[in-house]
């Protein structure tokens, strides 16, 4: 049970918009009306919903992105809906807690979702309570990666082991991108602190095996070379692209 420290947090979380898109988390009710709450998302079926827009708003969300990418292979499309809504959650509070020295609480019952909104991930929250920076893990893994696997595995055959180099992909790209903005900011204090809890989460339960403990690559692959034009992510485990045609694959690093 994560204990609730009574600080004020900036009531429109307004310093995390310097950060970027990926960082940005939205107070207040959305202007386009009820969304599904994160909790639903990670609980609901069309069967239980039918009729509604959002029956299921994660089958909602994949169909998008599949429909967006043009992915040739459903299972392109669930990597790349779960990968970026993890890198916006994992944004959201590594960079909270960096730059405020806390975060908010992130229940999965008070951040409402946009599935049919643009990327980066359209996120509302509806009441700002601070938390402590060190319940990052509980907040983010546990009680969302976690519940969205689960949600993801149970609707599509997809991999434990990719979902979850995705989710160590994802803090580790939301860390890079605020040390960049801290050093540029000569903001050693964020640096520092974002520095700190991302280590700590990385060698913690579910992210302490997809990357390479030294160079941070991946020993998975998010399947986005197998879009039409895409390539290589940065942290990839291959060198090159697998030769789909001829049936090589490149070399995996660990």
């Amino acid at each position: 049970m994560v204990l609730l420290v009574f600080v004020d947090l900036d009531p429109d979380l307004a310093a995390l918009d310097a950060l970027g898109g990926f960082f940005v988390l939205r107070t207040g009710v959305p202007p386009r009306g009820p969304l599904p709450t994160l909790a639903r998302a990670y609980t609901a079926r069309e069967v239980d919903h039918p009729g509604e827009v959002y029956g299921d708003p994660i089958i909602f969300r994949v169909r998008k992105v599949a429909d967006g990418l043009r992915a040739p292979e459903t299972r392109i499309a669930v990597s790349v809906a779960q990968q970026a809504l993890a890198a916006r959650l994992w944004s959201v509070a590594l960079g909270a807690a960096a730059l405020y020295g806390h975060l908010p609480d992130l229940d999965p019952e008070l951040v409402r979702w946009d599935p049919d909104g643009s990327a980066p991930d359209d996120l509302w929250l509806s009441e700002v309570r601070a938390l402590p920076a060190s319940a990052i893990g509980t907040v983010v893994s546990e009680g969302h990666l976690g519940p969205l696997e689960a949600a993801l595995r149970s609707r599509y055959r997809v991999s434990q082991g990719l979902l979850r180099g995705n989710a160590a992909s994802a803090l580790t790209g939301a860390w890079r991108q605020l040390d960049r903005w801290a050093r540029t900011h000569d903001r050693t204090d964020v640096a520092d602190r974002a520095r700190t809890l991302a280590v700590g989460l990385l060698r913690g339960p579910g992210l302490a095996g997809p990357l390479g403990p030294r160079t941070l690559r991946r020993r998975s692959c998010c399947l986005y070379y197998r879009l039409p034009g895409g390539g290589l992510c940065g942290d990839c485990c291959f060198d090159r692209a697998p030769d789909r045609t001829a049936g090589r694959r490149g070399s995996p690093r660990s």
